[in-house]
């Protein structure tokens, strides 16, 4: 089945919303104007339920079917924009310098309202669709703020499937795949303390400097000797300050990185042997080292069941060709980890063609993949909801 001829019809309108959106981005929970809006638009599509303020500033709307009670199936979209000045020179750039619609939530919200607008007008499904429009996915774990709110009780949701554009897939297909399909991202951070003194003079001091690089050395150790090579996992340092003068041995130097593993086992160790490798060095040199450790949101992990479905699903619109069943999983994170922690469900890939990358000043939303994306969730909730 191609794509929805309701969804191209809506495309237009759909880019509309997609536009006025990008031109006004808010950041992490201050989403009370995007809130507003998609409220608003959920009211005037006739949907039968809508409660804002779940997980602070999340909108959920409740869209039941024709055929009587059954089942409740949620669709994901997340609403936040990035702290980053817009270079696209589009008409519709962000009107908020320093923020923008980087990561393409401005295209998810628009897809996802252009499926409530149909699924309200036709209902043709047993049961119930609560399409869910969630704050603060990047960085501030809106997702968890949502399931701690009573997400998946208070609505009885069943199950629950999130969507995401992605630069370099072509426009027309998508790409999923069973198990982990986005990295856990932690970060960390290493204090080396030492004992500083002039340059001329290092053997009266305690260098932090030249422990902090035998630090970083042999953290590369815990992809390449500590874990199983297929197991992936990548330890970056991104940050090594210390010092600001020539002829200056500081007192202390900074370290500073990410992790992403697909496993939480590797996760384990990755954290463990953080912690040795930098107090062991330390201390090996007369100097100490103080490791905190942050986990973010867990493996995005796909449930095999339901990642079937949106294989069959994403297959019936765009042809066997056009949909990747086990796309390479990304070191990335993502929040919606956390719905699919609670509920059985699936995250796919949406192509966005070959535009600038996500988090990129360049980027911007395709809008020819909005009908793609209406079709999605539409056929997937109408035929998860099949009486």
């Amino acid at each position: 089945m191609p794509v929805l001829n309701r969804a191209a019809e809506l495309q237009a309108e759909a880019s509309e919303w997609r536009r006025s959106l990008h031109e006004n981005p808010e950041l992490l929970y201050d989403v009370h104007e995007t809130a507003a809006f998609i409220a608003g638009k959920l009211e005037s599509f006739g949907v039968d339920e809508i409660v804002t303020g779940i997980g602070r500033t999340g909108v959920v709307g409740i869209i039941h079917g024709r055929h009587g009670q059954g089942r409740t199936v949620g669709l994901r979209s997340d609403m936040d924009a990035l702290p980053i000045m817009e270079e696209t020179g589009k008409p519709w750039t962000s009107k908020a310098p320093g923020k923008m619609h980087a990561c393409g939530h401005d295209g998810h919200m628009a897809m996802l309202l252009g499926a409530a607008k149909h699924l309200a007008e036709t209902r043709n499904f047993t049961g119930s669709v609560a399409v869910i429009f969630q704050p603060a996915e990047e960085g501030g774990a809106g997702a968890l703020a949502m399931v701690e709110d009573g997400l998946m009780t208070r609505f009885k949701i069943d199950e629950v499937y999130g969507m995401h554009n992605m630069p370099g897939i072509p426009l027309g297909s998508f790409a999923i795949r069973k198990g982990g399909i986005m990295a856990a991202p932690d970060k960390f951070s290493i204090i080396v303390k030492g004992r500083g003194g002039h340059a001329a003079q290092p053997h009266r001091t305690t260098d932090p400097i030249s422990i902090g690089a035998q630090i970083v050395t042999n953290l590369q150790l815990i992809a390449s000797r500590n874990t199983d090579p297929i197991r992936s996992i990548v330890v970056s340092v991104t940050r090594f300050q210390a010092g600001s003068s020539h002829n200056i041995i500081p007192n202390e130097a900074v370290i500073a990185g990410t992790v992403r593993t697909l496993d939480e086992g590797v996760r384990d160790v990755a954290q463990e042997r953080i912690k040795q490798i930098a107090e062991g060095i330390a201390t090996a040199n007369d100097a100490e080292a103080e490791v905190v450790y942050e986990r973010h949101c867990p493996v995005t992990v796909n449930h095999a069941a339901e990642t079937e479905h949106a294989i069959r699903i994403a297959r019936d619109i765009v042809g066997d060709k056009n949909v990747d069943p086990d796309v390479d999983p990304s070191m990335a994170g993502e929040d919606f980890s956390y719905m699919l922690n609670e509920r059985p469900g699936a995250f796919i890939f949406l192509g966005n063609g070959e535009s600038a990358g996500l988090h990129n000043p360049g980027y911007d939303f395709n809008d020819e993949a909005i009908a793609y994306g209406v079709s999605y969730w539409v056929k997937l909730a109408e035929q998860r909801l099949a009486g």
